[in-house]
């Protein structure tokens, strides 16, 4: 898992249009460690622009070979800057690493104090577990900085290595570079730099470009539980807040709880890990697909909040009706959609089954006949999901291949329908040339002598799904985020809230398929 530096340099929009930047008089060309400490004058001016992407990209192992070097004196490539007419210095490039050593400085790798302000103290498990591993590892190969600090003033306290690093520790200092010219020039040398460098990764790219539109917005805001740099900040209050709100519910429904591996449990998140490098990319695919906007780029910016708050919503109403206790719940089971046999995460699987819903809920004769056909369906899909995985293939994206698939599903539960089993469904397929190129993949009989995590996750995910509950109404599998308890002998008959006449069901099935 990779760092969250993102609170150290805070954003802000630097844009302002036909103004050159103020005389810095004598430019620094050096940035020291006192430059970097919380409270120096420097790293209360520092910023990132607002479109810069988030800078979570550098795992532990490459924070730690960037504090050796530093603190070694080895080369570190520039640091380049901009001074904006407010006064703020822009880091055009070479975020990534001087929040690293600041992390250092302040004892913040996504935990500390700065970073608790920074994202109003709701800091996942998982982003808290990594900053406490990262400083772990780097108190036992480099020391704290404040270990350098009392070393200076109690050598005899400290490791002699770290004594000796911390005389040469007040010469260490990062080049600094800086752009001439206006906003513009600024912006522009910015994406020639990370494009020339280590490139932008296209949802980034598509983030960058659509940063004041309502999808990118809101697939920012949902990506921090509505917390961290505020891009929505320019909102009226009222829909600040629901911006906030919206994407905290959203947030808690794809990404709670934690991913963990070996997986060990059918609670199983319905979005993966909230960090990966596809996270981004599967909350505005997400955007886009509840909200039919395609790519978002033909979209306006949103100067008031109103299209990114109906985005949003847009949004929650495809992930409630997915998973969640609310009355159009489908509830449908991460381990029968989302995840492959051995515990891993489809996010092609999701893009899927969001449009799939999208369609469904056109009409309740849809739902009604998905949901006649829903404990055949998810048996015919947790034995084929090599369908998906070679139409996807042969359409060469996810995102060319998955109206495909969701053509492919609406034809299996049509054929479910007209009652065929799951295997009669998969031969009746084999005779559609439409999918004559699909073929079921041959098993490997390598094993190795140790079970790796993999294995470990099939074994446990095969075995708990033959016991996994079910809904009693429509017979297909229940996830525990959307379970509701249906009175079997229906309360306007006489029936009461007692033990013997209760059963599981789907928010859905209790409150509309049943009625």
């Amino acid at each position: 898992m990779k760092v969250i530096l993102d609170a150290l340099i805070p954003r802000d929009d630097f844009e302002v249009i036909g103004e050159e930047s103020q005389s810095i008089g004598v430019a620094i060309s050096t940035l020291s460690v006192t430059n970097l400490q919380r409270g120096d004058f420097f790293l209360s001016v520092a910023r990132k622009p607002d479109f810069q992407r988030e800078t979570n990209e550098w795992d532990t192992k490459k924070i730690i070979g960037l504090l050796n070097s530093f603190i070694d004196g080895d080369l570190i490539p520039a640091i380049i800057l901009w001074q904006s007419p407010r006064g703020y210095m822009f880091v055009i490039d070479g975020a990534h690493r001087l929040s690293a050593i600041t992390a250092w400085i302040n004892d913040d790798y996504g935990d500390g104090p700065i970073s608790k302000s920074f994202f109003s103290s709701a800091i996942p498990e998982e982003q808290l577990n990594q900053a406490e591993k990262t400083r772990k590892a780097i108190r036992k190969q480099i020391g704290s900085f404040a270990d350098y600090e009392l070393a200076t003033t109690h050598p005899e306290k400290v490791h002699s290595e770290i004594v000796k690093r911390s005389k040469v520790l007040a010469a260490r200092a990062v080049q600094v570079q800086w752009v001439n010219g206006d906003a513009r020039k600024a912006e522009e040398s910015f994406f020639k730099i990370n494009q020339e460098a280590v490139a932008i990764n296209p949802t980034e790219l598509k983030l960058l470009k659509s940063r004041n539109k309502p999808d990118g917005i809101a697939a920012r805001a949902i990506s921090r539980s509505g917390t961290g740099h505020k891009y929505w900040a320019n909102f009226s209050e009222a829909n600040q807040l629901l911006t906030e709100e919206l994407s905290k519910e959203i947030n808690t429904a794809l990404f709670a709880p934690p991913l963990k591996s070996p997986v060990k449990t059918l609670d199983l998140p319905v979005g993966g890990k909230l960090y990966s490098q596809q996270t981004l990319a599967l909350i505005l695919e997400l955007t886009h697909i509840a909200n039919n906007t395609q790519e978002g780029f033909d979209q306006d910016d949103d100067l008031t909040g109103e299209k990114t708050v109906e985005t949003l919503k847009n949004t929650r109403r495809v992930v409630r009706r997915i998973n969640s206790v609310h009355a159009s719940s489908l509830g449908l089971h991460p381990a029968v959609y989302f995840y492959s046999y051995d515990g891993r995460y489809k996010p092609a699987s999701f893009y899927i089954v969001a449009l799939l819903v999208t369609r469904l809920e056109k009409s309740q004769k849809k739902l009604r006949l998905f949901t006649d056909a829903r404990k055949t369906f998810e048996e015919w899909l947790l034995s084929n999901d090599y369908f998906a995985e070679q139409i996807i293939r042969k359409a060469r994206s996810a995102a060319a291949g998955y109206p495909i698939v969701v053509d492919l599903y609406e034809k299996v539960i049509e054929l479910i329908n007209s009652r065929l089993d799951a295997t009669q469904v998969t031969k009746e397929l084999e005779r559609v040339s439409e999918y004559k190129y699909i073929t079921k993949p041959v098993t490997s009989s390598y094993a190795s002598v140790s079970f790796s995590s993999s294995t470990k996750s099939a074994v446990f995910m095969q075995e708990a799904l033959k016991n996994a509950l079910r809904c009693d109404i429509c017979k297909g599998y229940i996830h525990k985020n959307s379970i509701t308890i249906d009175h079997e002998v229906r309360k306007s008959e006489g029936g009461m809230g007692v033990l013997e006449n209760g059963k599981l069901a789907h928010p859905y099935c209790n409150t509309t398929y049943k009625h």
